[in-house]
């Protein structure tokens, strides 16, 4: 006698679906739009073919196009990182860091040498915001080396120096972090798993490395346990911006598989 079909067994694999690496990251690569006008910024975007979520204005763009140009970006349904660093006396940065907030832009930096008064000032100014942006310490830029920082009256290795500035950040309430990707396993010692480590210094293997001297690949800086990865130049100098952010996207699934994790803001 034939098995009915009700009663026939079915086999349903109890492994569960990870997300699509590609996806995972596209929500984790942040493009800084280094560009000297807006419709520089709207044209580069255009041909980037939605390949990418998140934007990055940082002083060039900023300084030549204002907050116009954030509002802009979070119209057509992206996410910003506004990096201007900000390094004033206590209650200017969190005048600024208000300021910035109502833009609509979700990650923001400050500069963690402004001290623990300024760092614990920026950090209250948002609180009691319903959906507050993830506030950033920058520790030590990516195109200082032991050399720069010596120049400038730091007699610290940069890994050192990133270190106590993380550490002050953290003692002030932040746990978000701009760091090269030779800080990362450091900084994600100190942060644990839900801090953010926003990464620049990425270049594909074999590309240039220009002015940046602490640099690394999109895998291994993943690997490292980076949140997300800053690219400039390797992909809004190429020939094809999209065709670039392709090829580090297909480069960023190759970490984010064997994960499967992702910090979203």
């Amino acid at each position: 006698m034939p098995i009915p079909e009700r009663l026939k067994p079915t086999f349903v694999s109890t492994r569960p679906v990870g997300p699509d690496p590609i996806k995972e990251g596209r929500k984790r690569l942040i493009v800084a739009l280094d560009v000297p006008n807006a419709q520089a910024a709207t044209g580069l975007v255009d041909r980037l073919e939605d390949q990418c979520q998140w934007f990055k204005v940082g002083l060039e763009l900023f300084t030549a196009a204002g907050p116009a140009v954030v509002e802009a970006l979070v119209a057509r349904g992206y996410s910003v990182f506004l990096d201007l660093k900000f390094h004033d006396i206590p209650n200017t940065v969190a005048g600024a860091v208000r300021s910035a907030a109502t833009l609509g832009a979700r990650m923001i930096t400050i500069h963690a040498a402004g001290g623990p008064a300024m760092l614990t000032a920026a950090s209250a100014a948002l609180d009691g915001l319903a959906d507050p942006p993830q506030l950033l310490a920058v520790t030590v830029l990516t195109s200082m080396d032991a050399a720069q920082l010596m120049a400038a009256g730091v007699d610290r290795a940069p890994a050192t120096q990133v270190e106590l500035l993380a550490r002050m950040g953290f003692e002030a309430g932040i746990r978000g972090f701009v760091c090269s990707p030779k800080e990362v396993v450091a900084l994600r010692g100190l942060t644990g798993p839900e801090g953010v480590l926003v990464v620049p210094g990425i270049r594909p293997a074999g590309a240039d490395a220009g002015d940046q001297k602490r640099l690394a690949t999109p895998s291994d800086a993943l690997t490292a346990g980076a949140s997300y990865l800053v690219v400039g130049r390797p992909i809004t100098q190429a020939p094809n911006p999209a065709k670039a952010a392709e090829a580090i996207l297909e480069e960023m699934a190759k970490a984010i598989a064997p994960r499967g994790q992702s910090q979203s803001l």
